[in-house]
């Protein structure tokens, strides 16, 4: 299956005291197999671009087809649907549950669509020792380090099989060896059905995805040179 995003003349802005255009007017396909990284200075839109892609957020104008289907924004019960079953969403702020441990913040978005305590837990197990992490299962997030809490939101992106994988800053508050990490992670996540798209202020980190998209004043520039 060739899995697309399509966005077409999407427009965002914000009415204060004036008009405020964060997106403006932009198209482009995102297409299933490529891994894709978003630069650009604060306020330039990457964030406001990923909230629309992930449908947390909704457009002034234009549109979004998800696999050739048109996203009403409207039917916020169908767009929590998709969401759940096919995006996975990594925040730099990782969003972990303080109160439940760590093999417990991955195996709830999945046991809300299977309802199968049994058959969740065992997949976030699973899901949890591939990231070699697997003698934290029963840690809270208090008790694990950045790095690890990073990758246990990685794992809970991950446990429902996602088309889509979205992440913003997902190694914004950590150092260099620990983000290494994170994103050996986020480029194996590559695959044939599988859209991977991360924004990031790191230039290293960005130049490693097989298309990189520079944001300036809410537009996109391609480009397949190496960003400095």
């Amino acid at each position: 299956m060739n899995n697309q995003i399509k966005i077409r003349n999407i427009i965002k802005k914000y009415e204060k005291n004036k008009t405020i255009k964060v997106l403006n007017d932009i198209s482009f396909n995102f297409e299933s197999g490529k891994i894709y990284s978003i630069v650009g200075p604060s306020g330039s839109g990457k964030s406001t671009l990923l909230n629309l892609l992930s449908l947390i957020d909704t457009p002034s104008s234009g549109t979004i087809e998800i696999n050739n289907s048109r996203i009403n924004f409207e039917n916020k019960i169908i767009n929590d649907n998709i969401r759940a079953k096919k995006i996975g969403i990594i925040h730099q702020d990782k969003n972990l549950l303080s109160d439940f441990s760590a093999v417990e913040n991955v195996y709830l978005p999945n046991l809300l669509l299977s309802n199968d305590h049994f058959s969740s837990m065992n997949l976030a197990k699973k899901i949890i020792k591939n990231i070699g992490l697997a003698s934290r299962l029963n840690h809270f997030p208090s008790e694990l380090s950045g790095g690890e809490n990073q990758r246990i939101a990685i794992a809970r992106a991950l446990i429902n099989n996602p088309e889509i994988i979205l992440a913003d800053e997902p190694t914004g508050s950590l150092d260099f060896d620990n983000a290494k990490q994170i994103f050996k992670i986020l480029l194996n996540l590559k695959n044939k059905n599988r859209i991977v798209i991360f924004a990031t202020h790191n230039r290293y980190f960005a130049n490693m995805a097989d298309c990189k998209i520079k944001m300036i004043s809410g537009k996109m520039k391609i480009t397949n040179e190496r960003i400095n």
